[in-house]
């Protein structure tokens, strides 16, 4: 393993990064691409060994560098010693979604975030989403979080696993969904369908909402169901991170 004394070339970052020993580990499980791995100089754990030898079976180049530039290069300030640098991430089509959940006989589940701008959130939503065996999420391009090195932290490797699609129109697809046979349903305060009347159990879209304004106007006006969820505390709304697993996780008891 070589050492490698300066570290002033951003261009070497260029194409992503993924940062911490989950996200490291899941990413050399998954076969992706990682082109470097940067150690902090001095950490002799094992498990930082084990991920080494890892990453260079895999093909990667393994380099040690100084704790401080490790400090420098990290986008999460949490990165345990380890950060990868790795070939950009592909997104997948709506379209491959439902051929997955078709492929597999079930009906398709998948999670729309509405112009979420909090990376931890989209990385939480990841999680719980593959966790419940959800057949992708799909973001817009603009006005949204995108697949950051902060997101596949907060996803403990989940964005390995789980589809992405990236869409030009949220409400565009919302309509190519719906003409597919998947139901909509929008989570809001004021909803009109408590959780446990939503019915999950065939082709369901869940929408989550923006962390602080909500789904947008016309997102929330093309949804079949606008679902609430029961408040018993003083506080009316949950993070969107929180009411994603709570559908989420409804559509699994459901479904059996």
């Amino acid at each position: 393993m070589k050492k490698e004394k300066e570290f002033d070339r951003p261009e070497e970052l260029s194409e992503g990064m993924i940062e911490g020993r989950n996200a490291v580990t899941e990413a050399l499980r998954s076969g992706r691409t990682i082109n470097k791995v940067f150690l902090a100089d001095g950490d002799t754990d094992r498990a930082l060994g084990r991920l080494a030898a890892m990453a260079k079976d895999s093909g990667a180049v393994v380099v040690r560098i100084d704790r401080r530039k490790l400090n420098e290069m990290s986008q999460t300030g949490a990165h345990q010693g380890i950060i990868a640098s790795v070939a950009a991430h592909e997104y997948v089509t709506v379209e491959d979604m439902l051929a997955a959940a078709e492929a597999k006989g079930e009906a398709p589940l998948l999670v729309l975030c509405d112009e979420l701008s909090d990376p931890h959130n989209l990385g939480a939503i990841l999680r719980t989403a593959e966790c419940a065996g959800a057949h992708g999420v799909i973001i817009p391009k603009r006005r949204s979080v995108g697949l950051t090195a902060v997101v596949g932290k907060a996803s403990a490797g989940a964005v390995e696993y789980m589809p992405v699609a990236r869409v030009s129109n949220l409400a565009a697809t919302i309509r190519d969904l719906k003409q597919r046979g998947v139901w909509i349903y929008g989570t809001a305060a004021n909803g009109n369908t408590t959780l446990y009347n939503a019915d999950l159990k065939g082709p369901a879209a869940i929408v989550i909402g923006n962390e602080g304004v909500g789904m947008s106007r016309i997102v929330a006006e093309s949804c079949d169901f606008l679902v609430s969820i029961p408040m018993k505390g003083h506080i009316s709304s949950l993070n969107a991170s929180a009411a994603a697993a709570i559908l989420l996780y409804e559509a699994v008891r459901q479904r059996g």
